[in-house]
């Protein structure tokens, strides 16, 4: 029996579940049927991931961090980080360094007593967080904004929002250290691939629910760039 000298051969969802009907004795007849396997795929993979740590869920990433910015967010579909660095001179040669960093808990996060403190980051917290967009606002901007207006942004009414994390306005994410009445401060703008966009005063802002890091002490590159290097576990795909 000869081969086809490539290695593509991959069922796509359909072909599996009508082999797994096959398997059983009997055929896949109704869309009820389909359905029905469908959510037990879904199941399945939920089942994997519980089992413990899959490598084809891992994969690396990294990010460029700015001075005086203590949060970042992560991709939409993280669960965890495994591994994690502060690279120096990132990509430079032979002069790029890889440097540990701590992971500690919230708890020990939240005793720190000046999380503004800067320079090298030595220790992350990981805010495990469901990555959700919330579908309602919580709130809206008391006044315009601007792409120049950057640290400060005042709400309407910011009691319905976490006092650290990040809102959408429009299409752009923007994450915050701190909130003060109505007022978020610390603000980044653009973040989680999005850019800094004006919005008109009135404008909706929803919570949205990213996974995250905070870092400590926050950067303070002295004429070098730092890096938070990382493998982290993502989620599987749904099955459609």
């Amino acid at each position: 029996m000869s081969t086809t000298g490539s290695t593509a051969f991959n069922l796509d969802m359909n072909d599996l579940i009508e082999e797994a009907f096959e398997r059983c004795g009997t055929e896949l007849r109704s869309g009820y049927d389909f359905r029905t396997a469908r959510r037990s795929l879904n199941l399945l993979t939920i089942e994997w991931a519980n089992r413990g740590i899959n490598l084809w869920t891992v994969e690396q990433g990294q990010i460029l961090m700015n001075t005086g910015q203590a949060i970042y967010p992560l991709p939409v579909d993280t669960i965890d980080l495994l591994d994690t660095v502060v690279r120096t001179n990132n990509g430079a040669g032979n002069n790029q360094i890889d440097i540990n960093i701590s992971r500690i808990s919230e708890s020990t996060y939240i005793t720190i007593p000046n999380k503004n403190a800067t320079g090298r980051p030595i220790q992350v917290f990981i805010n495990r967080q469901s990555g959700n967009l919330a579908t309602i606002p919580q709130t809206t901007l008391a006044a315009a904004i601007t792409t120049t207006d950057q640290t400060t942004i005042t709400l309407t009414n910011a009691s319905n929002l976490p006092t650290q994390g990040f809102v959408n306005i429009g299409s752009e994410t923007i994450g915050y250290q701190n909130i003060v009445g109505n007022q978020i401060l610390n603000a980044w703008r653009g973040q989680n691939g999005t850019t800094a966009a004006t919005h008109s005063n009135g404008a909706d802002v929803y919570n949205n629910q990213l996974p995250c890091i905070n870092v400590w002490p926050t950067p303070n590159p002295p004429g070098t760039q730092y890096t938070f290097v990382y493998y982290r576990m993502k989620r599987y795909r749904d099955w459609e």
